[in-house]
């Protein structure tokens, strides 16, 4: 039986020369991060050793790839040797040494140990520090010899590809052999460690896998068992998969995952059986109950969280490795969870998500909360939350208060313990009122204002704000309370009935607001300018300006809004970016532009200059459509109903009564031309209407229609200055023409 190991079919990956392990990349899907649907943050109580195996659609949580290949034990090692130092050289040189400086640099300074003759690298550095200090010859001496195996041991260049690294060997016999001795005659135990890395990952990066096997064999039991040593067994384990002893390099990855938490995350890219019979093999080599539970521990990431943490239980149930796995479980059991407020009851929501939640998850986290663990709280709040979601809301807060009690009072915990205490009383509610909405408004400003301006990164309070929303609007929508309905989940119709929009405009004016309709009032994106505005938009598409007016003056600073291109002019191309890059002698804003149209009109209406009175409004008009230099006019929170920013009807009108009024031919050319631009955005707003997809519209065998202005520009006004400059600038009459 094939075991399977699904997230290694996600990866395009590129490894060291060996296929071992190295720089991993997840191939690039970032679409969904489980943080957005949960109200369980795994970093609550778990050590951040295991964060990158928190559940996540990419290969590792939160950082996608492992990137740290070349930096993973960068502050270990300046520590380490820091402290070997005793103070004679700091952890800012320590740091340029290891991690900075060059190998001409230390090859400078070893020359002048070996010669005892200066050099310009040994006189800079002996007026910083004691170059003399014996422990600081001994660290350049390794490091001279240690940089030389750096050049195939690090990776320069990363790659996004899922195509191999170049392969990278080693090949310098002498030079291991230097290694080799030094590691035999030393007797500074902090130097004969370092040097058996050496050793053993020169003979690695040889591919002589032979003698890795054999140096390490021979010399294991004599190393301590540091960061060093599992780093060394993982090159063992990675020599062993290359051999095909899949049982024992997955046993071997187990206690590196076990043992060296900063190497948690490449043991279990590492970790693969291939056969259910290597799997069993690699438990029969587990020498303890605690061995074995490491080998879970990672099964349980690639496989079944539920399955590994009862066989863990059995075996060590005070191992760490459960943290993990607890934060797994349940932030899988969330993604299973589904509802959907808009076409369903509160009621028949809670009902759904009851029948999601996996009744034996349940069972086995709440018998585990009640055992001897060495995190009780941790499983008592995610045996809460579970009942909640279950609807058993008195269990979960019975699991809430023994959580709270013996739960380390950290900010993360009390915010975790809050926002899963908030979803439980929450859920409680099965129909509003002011008693009940007194039980959660508390709670209700802290989601909504406190978190998000005083936020910690990773909390995970935004879906429970977003549901919480979706939840208080059902439950309003249910008693025909469609004002505070609309404040917690807005809905794209609502403001196309206008009693609606006066019951909102009253409710926003009021002064006297109860503390629930507050918090409502203060989430809503929407505000009291915002609906004049619309009102106005929506009176200058009806033409009826001097009502536009009156209500943009009501819009506070939204009136003076500039528009980006003169809303008055008629180009022959409809090219945004031009019209708005164009000089402008007045610049209007949304309030100029309505007075200036009230001006116009009233001049039509004395009969004055009646042409380009009509001509200038049809512009004004039109570029306030989709298609014109000034739909910034019409771009606002609430959306227009029926869409007349896609209708030329009120352009037309003018256009149509400057061409009645037009005394020349260079005046009716220009109406002609603007009548079939008219034309042509209604043929094609038409057109899109009958395709689901409107941008299949482009891709039918209509190209060109013979506009009844185009026909009229071409038979009447040919000999116009206007007709010439129409075909040098639109490609459009000019194709047609052509077919003519």
């Amino acid at each position: 039986m094939k075991m399977t190991f699904t997230k290694k079919l996600l990866l395009g990956f590129s490894l060291l020369s060996f296929g071992i392990y190295g720089i991993i990349y997840a191939c690039g899907d970032y679409g969904y991060d489980p943080s957005f649907g949960s109200n369980y943050t795994p970093e609550t109580f778990v050590d951040k050793s295991y964060s990158p195996l928190f559940l996540s659609q990419d290969m590792f949580y939160g950082v996608g790839h492992d990137n740290e290949h070349n930096s993973r034990f960068n502050d270990e090692i300046v520590q380490d040797w820091t402290s070997y130092l005793e103070g004679s050289l700091d952890s800012i040189n320590v740091r340029y040494f290891l991690l900075e400086s060059s190998a001409n640099e230390i090859a400078q300074l070893q020359a002048f140990y070996t010669t005892q003759k200066s050099n310009a690298t040994s006189l800079k550095w002996a007026k910083k520090i004691d170059i003399n200090n014996v422990k600081l010859n001994s660290f350049i001496s390794f490091l001279a010899l240690s940089k030389k195996i750096e050049k195939v041991s690090v990776n320069i260049e990363e790659s996004w590809s899922d195509e191999p690294l170049p392969e990278k060997k080693f090949y310098n016999p002498q030079l291991l052999k230097t290694f080799e001795n030094k590691y035999y005659t030393t007797s500074d135990a902090f130097l004969k460690n370092r040097y058996w890395f050496q050793v053993l990952k020169a003979h690695f990066y040889s591919g002589d896998f032979v003698n890795t096997l054999a140096f390490f064999q021979k010399t294991e039991n004599t190393v301590p068992k540091n960061t060093l040593y599992y780093r060394g067994l993982a090159y063992v384990a990675g020599v062993n998969y290359k051999n095909k002893r899949f049982a024992l390099s997955n046993y071997q990855y187990s206690q590196v995952f076990d043992h060296c938490p900063s190497m948690r995350m490449v043991a279990a890219y590492c970790f693969h059986p291939q056969e259910q019979s290597d799997w069993n093999q690699s438990l029969a080599m587990a020498k303890t109950n605690e061995e074995k539970a490491a080998l879970w521990a990672i099964h349980g990431y690639y496989g079944n969280e539920e399955k590994a943490i009862e066989k863990i239980t059995d075996l060590h149930a005070n191992s760490e490795h459960l943290d993990y796995l607890l934060t797994r479980l349940i932030n899988n059991q969330e993604t299973k969870l589904s509802d959907n407020f808009n076409e369903k009851t509160v009621f028949e929501n809670k009902k759904q998500v009851k029948a999601d939640v996996n009744q034996s998850v349940l069972t086995l986290v709440s018998r585990i909360a009640n055992s001897n663990v060495t995190k009780p709280y941790m499983w008592r709040m995610a045996c809460g939350y579970l009942e909640t979601l279950n609807g058993n809301y008195d269990q979960a807060e019975i699991n809430f208060e023994k959580a709270e009690n013996q739960m380390p009072k950290t900010s993360l915990s009390k915010n975790q313990l809050r926002l899963l205490r908030f979803v439980n009383n929450l859920s409680k509610i099965d129909e509003i009122d002011e008693t009940k909405e007194n039980t959660i408004i508390k709670d209700l400003k802290w989601l909504y204002s406190e978190l998000p301006s005083n936020e910690e990164s990773v909390f995970r309070y935004q879906n429970a704000s977003s549901w919480s929303k979706s939840y208080l609007s059902a439950l309003y929508r249910a008693k025909n309370n469609f004002i505070m309905s609309e404040l917690f989940v807005s809905k794209p119709d609502f403001y196309k009935n206008e009693n609606n929009l006066q019951l909102m405009k009253t409710f926003l004016m009021n002064k006297n607001l109860s503390e629930m309709e507050k918090i409502g009032a203060s989430i809503y994106y929407i505000n009291l300018k915002d609906i004049n505005q619309f009102q106005a938009v929506r009176a200058t598409f009806d033409n009826q300006i001097q009502i536009a007016i009156e209500f943009m003056q009501q819009t506070d600073s939204l009136q003076n809004a500039v528009l980006l291109g003169n809303p008055f002019n008629g180009s022959i191309k409809d090219c945004h970016d031009c019209d708005h890059a164009a000089y402008q002698k007045i610049k209007y804003t949304h309030i100029d532009f309505l007075n200036k149209i009230k001006l116009m009109q009233d001049n039509l209406t004395n009969g004055l200059d009646v042409y380009n009175n009509n001509m200038l409004l049809g512009n004004a008009f039109y570029n306030i459509t989709h298609f014109g230099n000034a739909r910034l006019f019409y771009q606002s929170k609430i959306e227009l109903p029926n869409s007349p920013e896609y209708n030329c009807k009120q352009a037309k009108m003018y256009y149509q009564k400057a061409l009645e009024s037009a005394i020349n031919l260079e005046q009716i050319a220009k109406c002609n031309y603007m009548l079939a631009k008219c034309e042509r955005n209604d043929f094609y707003n038409q057109r899109a209407l009958l395709y689901e997809n409107p941008w299949d519209a482009e891709s039918d065998d209509i190209n060109f229609r013979e506009w009844k202005g185009f026909k009229l520009l071409k038979n009447q006004c040919s000999s116009t200055k206007f007709y010439q400059d129409v075909i040098r600038e639109c490609g459009y009459f000019k194709t047609y023409l052509m077919q003519q």
